[in-house]
């Protein structure tokens, strides 16, 4: 009997050996490192929305006495939001209710009231000597803060206007390119 608990005595440090030896390797540290560079990118591209939605209202136009030798004058205003830094240009259609001779960068704006009765209007970039056009060379320029920046519509009715007594509406499409 004691062959066999000098063998199992045996067996057991063999197997504790091969046990601390492999828990040896198990715990060894590294001692040596490397390193790379790892490349993150991304792309922000120019984007813009725009809002007219306030729009322009001439509010009472009196072609006979208040408005007879002097322009009915207001001013509207136009949103556009873009991404900081990039450049827009906003530009103005002619309008539902162009008159004859109209062109995308020379409007003759009219608002109608009815099926036959029209008042002529303009609008402006300025206080009343740039027109605003339907063109990049005719539009106006914004550069973008990542907010809205408000951009002011001028609007002009010429005064003395013979026209019959009603409502005049029109629409005009509001564009940003950028």
């Amino acid at each position: 009997m004691q062959m066999k608990s000098k063998r199992y005595l045996s067996h057991a440090a063999l197997s504790l050996s091969v046990v601390m030896a492999c828990g040896a390797v198990g715990t060894a540290k590294a001692t040596a490192t490397a390193t790379g560079d790892l490349a993150v990118s991304a792309t922000v591209t120019a984007h813009c929305t725009i809002d007219s939605s306030a729009g322009l209202s001439f509010d009472e136009y009196d072609p006979i006495v208040a408005k007879a030798t002097v322009a009915l004058e207001k001013q509207g205003t136009i949103n556009t939001t873009c991404t900081n830094g990039s450049d827009a240009v906003i530009t103005l259609g002619q309008g539902g209710h162009a008159d004859t001779g109209s062109s995308a960068d020379a409007p003759l704006r009219r608002m109608q009231s009815g099926t036959t009765d029209f008042l002529s209007y303009q609008l402006y970039q300025d206080a009343a000597t740039t027109v605003w056009g339907d063109t990049p060379a005719t539009g106006a320029t914004t550069t973008g803060t990542g907010a809205p920046v408000p951009v002011t519509v001028y609007g002009v009715v010429a005064p003395g206007q013979n026209v019959q007594e009603g409502s005049y509406t029109d629409t005009v499409t509001a564009t940003v390119t950028f």
